[in-house]
């Protein structure tokens, strides 16, 4: 089987470095799309694995054919995109070419994807997100029937080019954008078991996204505009609240096309409280200068909304403040 990683940063690389050890060799050919610092360290040495979990374990190597050209490694059975999603529309005129007629790509990056609804019934049927996907330039070149949805529910991080530090958790979700119980989604789904993950089948993969999505689209941006660990940022009972009335915003959003969320804001920031001390994702790049995953965490959130033709406000707010300290830093399109 022929696994492409395009991503290879903490989530692509924990992905790749698990499978490489947990399936014969003989049964996998796997490489990498990636350029500058992280081509070189792939090529010099592969993968670099570590585990929170086992300190005392030596660093696992994993041998993986890394290139900047698609070209060079053709079309595959399975490309795991694990990008950023300010990284999604340039690369996928490579990611095209490394696609044939019946190659899977599963997509395990975090917000609201652009096929989002293009297999779900209700008020948003068939919407195509301009803050997603600006003119259908990643739609063009992956179509929703070649995808498989995924939802991450793991910690890691990437502390140089090629290193991959696993803190905590191994669950994944995967579905088919229509639901379907299809024998590919099975497939798959024994391949990532195979890899070591705790993987889940979904019949709603929209729901599973929108869930994370309904966490992580306050806590990243808030952390990021104020550099605060959660910890703090949800111990401050003035920011609880601001976050409270986002994510009211956004569950209303959720409802009104179809996807309803049980719990309150309160029960969440119960759940996420309890994960101690830990930076964002956003916080995280902020500091490393890349650029901010905005637009698939808040953008598409108020653009929904809109369609919707509910209020927003506190979206409205929030990403207006997180968008210009991006803009400040160079980390956003101006």
């Amino acid at each position: 089987m022929k696994v492409c990683i395009v991503g290879a940063g903490a989530i692509g690389g924990v992905l790749a470095s698990a499978l490489g050890t947990h399936l014969p060799a003989a049964d996998l050919t796997l490489s990498a799309l990636a350029r500058g610092a992280t081509l070189a360290a792939l090529r010099a040495g592969g993968f670099v694995y570590t585990s929170a979990q086992s300190p005392d374990t030596p660093p696992r190597r994993v041998a993986v054919q890394a290139s900047d050209r698609a070209s060079d490694l053709g079309p595959q059975d399975l490309v795991i995109v694990a990008l950023k999603g300010p990284g999604l529309a340039p690369a996928a005129p490579a990611m095209a070419q490394l696609c044939g007629p019946d190659t899977q790509v599963l997509v395990a990056m975090n917000g609201v994807p652009w096929w989002y609804f293009d297999h779900l019934p209700g008020a948003c049927a068939g919407l195509r997100l301009e803050s997603v996907d600006p003119g259908g330039a990643i739609r063009a070149r992956i179509p929703t029937r070649s995808v498989i949805g995924c939802v991450v529910h793991l910690s890691s991080s990437s502390p140089v080019p090629g290193a991959v530090h696993h803190v905590i958790g191994d669950g994944l979700i995967i579905g088919e954008p229509d639901g379907s119980a299809s024998e590919r989604l099975a497939a798959l789904g024994r391949l990532l078991t195979q890899a070591g993950f705790a993987v889940t089948l979904s019949p709603c993969i929209q729901r599973d996204i929108w869930f994370k999505l309904w966490g992580n689209m306050t806590m990243n941006p808030v952390s990021a505009l104020t550099g605060a660990t959660c910890d703090r940022v949800l111990d401050d009972p003035l920011v609880r609240t601001f976050i409270t009335r986002v994510m009211s915003e956004a569950q209303a959003i959720g409802a009104g096309f179809g996807i309803e969320i049980d719990q309150t804001p309160e029960q969440r920031h119960v759940i996420t409280r309890k994960l101690g001390v830990f930076k964002t994702s956003m916080l995280q790049d902020l500091e490393a200068g890349r650029a901010l995953e905005i637009d698939a965490l808040v953008g598409a959130v108020r653009e929904i909304g809109q369609h919707l033709q509910l209020p927003t406000p506190n979206i409205d707010a929030l990403l207006g403040l997180v968008r210009l300290l991006a803009r400040s830093r160079g980390l956003y399109p101006a």
